[in-house]
Protein backbone atom coordinates (compact mmCIF):
# COMPACT_ATOMS: atom_id res chain seq x y z
CA UNK A 1 0.00 0.00 0.00
CA UNK A 2 3.04 2.38 0.80
CA UNK A 3 4.08 2.06 -2.95
CA UNK A 4 0.88 2.68 -4.06
CA UNK A 5 0.74 5.93 -2.45
CA UNK A 6 4.28 6.58 -3.80
CA UNK A 7 3.24 5.62 -7.22
CA UNK A 8 0.00 8.16 -7.13
CA UNK A 9 1.17 11.05 -5.01
CA UNK A 10 5.03 11.39 -6.73
CA UNK A 11 3.84 12.13 -10.41
CA UNK A 12 0.94 14.75 -8.82
CA UNK A 13 3.59 16.45 -6.91
CA UNK A 14 6.22 16.18 -10.32
CA UNK A 15 3.31 17.52 -12.41
CA UNK A 16 2.26 20.27 -9.93
CA UNK A 17 5.63 21.75 -9.21
CA UNK A 18 6.37 21.69 -13.02
CA UNK A 19 3.18 23.77 -13.42
CA UNK A 20 3.44 26.25 -10.49
CA UNK A 21 7.42 26.92 -11.15
CA UNK A 22 6.25 27.25 -15.30
CA UNK A 23 3.37 29.22 -14.77
CA UNK A 24 5.20 31.72 -12.96
CA UNK A 25 8.70 31.77 -14.59
CA UNK A 26 10.63 29.99 -11.85
CA UNK A 27 13.33 28.25 -13.85
CA UNK A 28 16.45 28.30 -11.83
CA UNK A 29 18.10 28.61 -15.10
CA UNK A 30 16.45 25.35 -16.27
CA UNK A 31 14.90 25.48 -20.06
CA UNK A 32 11.88 23.16 -18.32
CA UNK A 33 10.98 25.33 -15.92
CA UNK A 34 10.29 28.46 -18.22
CA UNK A 35 7.27 29.84 -19.12
CA UNK A 36 7.67 29.73 -22.70
CA UNK A 37 7.96 25.70 -22.62
CA UNK A 38 4.81 25.96 -20.25
CA UNK A 39 2.47 27.76 -22.90
CA UNK A 40 4.21 25.61 -25.94
CA UNK A 41 3.45 22.47 -23.76
CA UNK A 42 -0.20 23.57 -23.26
CA UNK A 43 -0.40 24.61 -26.99
CA UNK A 44 0.77 21.27 -28.09
CA UNK A 45 -1.74 19.14 -26.03
CA UNK A 46 -4.60 21.55 -26.62
CA UNK A 47 -3.83 20.78 -30.46
CA UNK A 48 -3.84 17.51 -29.63
CA UNK A 49 -6.51 17.03 -28.40
CA UNK A 50 -8.83 19.77 -30.24
CA UNK A 51 -9.01 21.67 -27.35
CA UNK A 52 -8.32 25.55 -26.44
CA UNK A 53 -5.26 25.32 -23.95
CA UNK A 54 -6.46 27.12 -21.37
CA UNK A 55 -9.41 24.55 -20.88
CA UNK A 56 -6.43 21.64 -20.51
CA UNK A 57 -5.67 22.72 -16.63
CA UNK A 58 -8.91 22.71 -14.98
CA UNK A 59 -9.57 19.53 -16.87
CA UNK A 60 -6.07 18.22 -15.12
CA UNK A 61 -7.32 19.50 -12.00
CA UNK A 62 -10.71 17.62 -12.31
CA UNK A 63 -8.82 14.43 -12.88
CA UNK A 64 -6.55 14.64 -10.15
CA UNK A 65 -9.56 15.01 -7.96
CA UNK A 66 -11.72 12.17 -9.13
CA UNK A 67 -8.52 10.06 -8.95
CA UNK A 68 -7.76 11.26 -5.27
CA UNK A 69 -11.26 10.37 -4.56
CA UNK A 70 -11.08 6.51 -6.05
CA UNK A 71 -7.34 6.42 -4.02
CA UNK A 72 -8.83 7.41 -0.86
CA UNK A 73 -11.77 5.00 -0.91
CA UNK A 74 -9.51 2.04 -1.45
CA UNK A 75 -7.51 3.03 1.03
CA UNK A 76 -11.16 3.73 3.13
CA UNK A 77 -11.84 0.42 2.05
CA UNK A 78 -9.16 -1.05 2.91
CA UNK A 79 -8.83 0.44 6.94
CA UNK A 80 -12.79 -0.02 7.42
CA UNK A 81 -12.46 -1.98 10.03
CA UNK A 82 -10.13 0.37 12.32
CA UNK A 83 -11.96 3.30 11.05
CA UNK A 84 -15.09 1.70 12.48
CA UNK A 85 -13.65 0.70 15.63
CA UNK A 86 -12.22 4.47 16.10
CA UNK A 87 -15.45 5.76 15.33
CA UNK A 88 -16.79 4.00 17.42
CA UNK A 89 -14.35 4.53 20.50
CA UNK A 90 -14.82 8.28 19.42
CA UNK A 91 -18.61 7.99 20.10
CA UNK A 92 -18.26 6.23 23.29
CA UNK A 93 -15.78 8.88 24.84
CA UNK A 94 -18.10 11.37 23.62
CA UNK A 95 -21.27 10.11 25.12
CA UNK A 96 -20.40 8.57 28.41
CA UNK A 97 -23.16 8.01 31.00
CA UNK A 98 -21.29 9.50 33.62
CA UNK A 99 -20.48 12.79 32.20
CA UNK A 100 -24.65 13.30 31.09
CA UNK A 101 -25.42 12.16 34.73
CA UNK A 102 -23.18 14.44 36.38
CA UNK A 103 -24.21 16.51 39.61
CA UNK A 104 -23.10 19.74 37.97
CA UNK A 105 -25.27 19.44 34.60
CA UNK A 106 -28.60 18.38 36.40
CA UNK A 107 -31.20 21.68 35.93
CA UNK A 108 -32.10 23.49 39.22
CA UNK A 109 -35.43 24.27 37.88
CA UNK A 110 -38.54 23.72 39.89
Amino acid sequence: MKWFLIFWAGPIVFLGGWYWLSYYDINFGIFMLTRQVHDLTFEIYGEALGVPPETIPPLVARAIAVDSLVVFAILGFRKRKSIAAWWKARQALNSSPSDLASEESLSRAP
